[in-house]
């Protein structure tokens, strides 16, 4: 029944605006089609002025991703895999123990190391003692000179006396020719002095340079026989690896038993509760976009009813395009023009990725409000 009134009533209107029918009924015509425009100019108005008051202080994009800076896990050392003690999808702490390699032969090298470092001080311990030592057969090479030199002057008087009676027959030919023999051993013997003392003198010099200005535990030979067994040390500490930063395990591509070689890729950590986001803005929406503005961000994971807050970081280096493992090359006669993408550095609220964690490649919408 309300059906059959309604028709009727838009009927009547009908009629009562059907030209032809009286000047009362072109008058109402035209009023209402007047107040028609008056509500279109009105309506435009009203978007015009909110698109200029506040439609134009947004941007936003729906290209936008999730990242983080992951951890790879590599190994600075090779070995077996003895243990693997972390699993994909597995949240750990900073320097939580991921993989364990086989120690044995880094003890090895260790007790090794300790040897060395063992007779490197001995070695320097017997150098501070010939030190003394030589300095000790110095003085008796001094010695052995002076008495050598007390003999030849003694031998030079016997032999000058002797000569001065054997004109006059005091003394026979035989006895100044005993002198003289005695005269050159004791030449001899002081030459000889001399050379010991020389030799001393060396052999002590030698001994010296190499503990000059050292102690046992600062002698050249000491400090390389410790710093191979710091070495080693370190090299049996790399037999454990650790998370270096809080995250979740990821790409786990290490089994025990598995031997594994420096350098090579074991897992990811990827570093969730430092994810930031990655806006794709098109070149003429970021006419206004600055280091600091506020960010709201969606979720695909949680829906538009969670909403996350950031601040912009800072903008790439350059478009995807011109870092494409293929870049686009425009210099060509069939050019098209595409618009290109920015992508958008954004940090997250810690808080908010607290309550409502996120993983790296998830969708996000971001909007960012330019007017500040």
């Amino acid at each position: 029944m309300a059906g059959i009134n309604g028709a009727a009533a838009s009927a009547a209107v009908v009629r009562w605006l059907a030209p032809g029918r009286g000047t009362q009924r072109q008058i109402w015509r035209k009023r209402l089609f007047g107040g028609l425009g008056g509500g279109v100019v009105a309506l435009g108005g009203t978007g015009y002025a909110y698109n200029a008051t506040t439609a134009a202080h947004y941007v936003e994009t729906d290209d936008a991703y999730v990242g983080a800076n992951s951890a790879v896990i590599t190994p600075l050392y090779g070995g077996p895999a003895a243990q693997v003690l972390a699993d994909d999808a597995q949240t750990v702490k900073q320097g939580q123990a991921l993989v364990r390699l086989d120690d044995t032969d880094a003890q090895i090298a260790v007790a090794q190391a300790q040897a060395n470092l063992a007779n490197a001080q001995r070695h320097v311990q017997a150098l501070f003692a010939n030190d003394a030592a030589l300095q000790a057969q110095i003085a008796a090479r001094a010695a052995d000179v002076q008495a050598a030199q007390a003999n030849l002057a003694k031998a030079r008087i016997d032999l000058a006396r002797r000569q001065s009676l054997l004109p006059s027959g005091g003394v026979s030919a035989d006895t100044v020719t005993s002198a003289q023999n005695a005269y050159c051993n004791a030449q001899a013997a002081e030459q000889q002095a001399q050379a010991n003392a020389a030799a001393a003198q060396a052999a002590y010099q030698a001994n010296h340079v190499l503990i000059a200005g050292a102690t046992v535990d600062t002698a050249p030979e000491v400090e390389q026989a410790q710093a191979a067994l710091d070495q080693a040390q370190v090299n049996l500490s790399r037999t454990v690896i650790r998370a270096p930063v809080d995250g979740i395990v990821t790409s786990r591509s290490v089994e025990a038993g598995q031997e594994v070689q420096p350098g090579q890729t074991l897992m990811l950590v990827v570093p969730v509760q430092q994810a930031y986001v990655d806006a794709n803005f098109k070149e003429g929406q970021l006419a206004k976009v600055r280091p600091g503005q506020r960010v709201t961000l969606t979720s695909d994971l949680y829906g538009s009813g969670v909403k996350f807050h950031g601040t912009v970081e800072g903008f790439s280096g350059g478009t995807g395009a011109a870092f494409a493992l293929l870049p686009a090359q425009n210099a060509t006669g069939n050019w098209i023009k595409v618009v290109q993408r920015l992508p958008v550095r954004i940090a997250l609220d810690p808080s908010d990725l607290a309550a409502h964690p996120l993983r790296v490649g998830l969708s996000m919408d971001v909007v960012i409000n330019t007017a500040e």
